[in-house]
């Protein structure tokens, strides 16, 4: 009978002791979530006063700028990681788009507005690599522990669910086409 209650008791004690592992592992991903969404936040935050800075320099190019303001309205209206990651891969798109008409008017280049949108821009998304990885290595770690045995069972019981990874888009995975021209070309 003793060993009864002592399995019984152990087994609840490993019950408890999987679900608030289980529970901290959410809350971690939610909390890396929400730091990503901070991030992406700020870079869209900075997205219109680019586009100000560019126009100024380049309002002909009236294309560039309703494409980079279409990809920021879906990237903000984008919902879970997978449609989020889309959605901030075409925006991203779409300010290589702008950077390259910027390339083409020295003098907004060689503004200072611009160079400070440009750093500020380089940093968030510096920032938004840092999360997205922290983020997915949760998310990783909170899938395991959700298909592992013995934990599958709890994960189960108490409705956890695994969890999208936050990753880039197709376009962000392939290199850079580079092409160099010659001297007087």
């Amino acid at each position: 009978m003793v060993w009864a209650i002592a399995f019984v008791v152990l087994l609840i004690l490993g019950g408890i002791i999987i679900y608030n592992g289980l529970v901290k592992l959410r809350v971690r991903s939610d909390s890396a979530w929400a730091d990503i969404d901070v991030q992406l936040k700020r870079r869209h935050d900075l997205i219109p006063n680019l586009v100000e800075t560019v126009k100024g320099y380049a309002g002909h190019e009236r294309t560039t700028f309703e494409r980079v303001t279409e990809a920021r309205t879906r990237a903000i209206a984008a919902g879970g990681p997978a449609s989020r990651a889309h959605a901030e891969g075409q925006l991203t798109e779409a300010l290589k788009s702008l950077f390259a008409v910027a390339e083409n008017y020295p003098l907004l280049r060689a503004s200072e507005n611009f160079t400070q949108l440009q750093t500020q821009i380089s940093e968030v998304e510096d920032q938004i690599q840092l999360a997205r990885r922290y983020y997915n290595a949760v998310v990783r770690d909170l899938n395991i522990r959700i298909q592992q045995f013995p934990s599958n069972f709890v994960a189960e019981m108490f409705g956890f669910r695994t969890r999208e990874f936050f990753e880039a888009s197709t376009p962000d995975r392939e290199s850079p086409e580079v092409q160099f021209q010659a001297p007087g070309a």
